[in-house]
């Protein structure tokens, strides 16, 4: 058998249909199935129950994936060693950004990162944390940028920064002439929330969860921008917290309505993750380097307490 009939067993492993693997596979599906069964003929057993739709792995079919992934990430890792050894910094490389950090933190290191790199060819995509481990754990993704702590065994955490909430009270606000504010102050019932799925909404409900208020029951109004949130606190339907970075392009006259929290400030823990059989690591530490240079200017707070992104039961 060869590499690239195991990555093609991983590809109809991950799509469950044999045209659609072969299309991600850039070959034909007759190609692509002919291929297989060479590898199903070899070993003397059956990898796909095919009379199932969509197509299932048989017991012993599970088992031959989960180890065609390591020898397939293991093949991989002989390019590492080599462009390591010249010291060569290239190649494709697959980036996710969550939405809350993407557009603040992106600009800032997008374009030193081309300048010092240039032979690296990042492709960005922006994702969910959900969507991001399933990704990483895929094989599709080398690294990403996400609020941890994660709590997941295959996936390694290196913290960039930590980047404080900040409130955002309207002037009709009973608040908003405090200069700090506590989270005692906070009322979860008239926060505003980004959409489910945004880890920076599940930090604010996890940042209130032991203020006693009545049920959550009147968080109504979500949405997916923050933009949204800031205009909708400014006709008066609530207050909202934003990340850091997020306040610094505001207009001047919005930034009179944020608050900052009393020390230990509440944060987010932001960092570069990546699965743990490291693949491409020299690109990994390059863009660390890169993203630390950038933020050490921008943030500088050292007392915080990070408020975790995992959805409290």
């Amino acid at each position: 058998m060869t590499i690239t009939q195991l990555k093609y067993v991983l590809a109809v492993a991950e799509h469950k249909n044999f045209t659609l693997a072969a299309e991600k596979c850039f070959v034909t599906q007759p190609t692509l199935s002919m291929q297989i069964q060479k590898i199903e003929e070899e070993l003397g057993v059956q990898i796909f129950d095919r009379t199932k739709k969509p197509i299932q792995l048989t017991e012993i079919g599970l088992k031959i994936v989960n180890q065609s992934k390591n020898i397939v990430n293991e093949a991989d890792r002989i390019q590492d060693i080599v462009d390591q050894q010249k010291g060569f910094i290239g190649g494709e490389f697959r980036l996710a950004i969550i939405p809350t950090v993407m557009p603040t933190l992106l600009p800032m290191f997008l374009n030193n990162f081309i300048k010092r790199y240039p032979k690296v060819k990042l492709i960005i995509e922006e994702l969910n944390t959900a969507e991001i481990i399933t990704k990483l754990k895929n094989g599709h993704l080398d690294a990403a940028i996400a609020v941890t702590p994660l709590e997941d065994e295959k996936i390694k955490e290196v913290v960039l920064y930590f980047e404080p909430f900040v409130a955002y009270i309207p002037e009709s606000h009973q608040s908003f002439y405090k200069k700090e504010i506590e989270i005692s102050d906070l009322n979860v019932n008239e926060i505003l929330l980004l959409q489910d799925g945004h880890c920076f909404r599940d930090g604010i409900l996890n940042l209130c969860k032991n203020l006693n208020q009545e049920e959550r029951n009147k968080f109504q109004i979500e949405s997916g921008s923050f933009e949204t949130l800031i205009k909708l606190a400014d006709e008066g339907l609530g207050t909202t917290l934003l990340p850091y970075l997020h306040t610094l392009d505001l207009p001047e006259k919005d930034k009179t309505k944020l608050k900052h929290f009393s020390e230990p400030k509440p944060a987010r823990e932001v960092s570069l993750i990546y699965p743990k059989n490291e693949l491409k690591i020299h690109i990994i530490d390059a863009l660390r380097n890169t993203i630390s240079g950038v933020i050490k200017g921008a943030i500088t707070f050292q007392n915080v307490e990070i408020i975790s992104p995992l959805q409290k039961k």
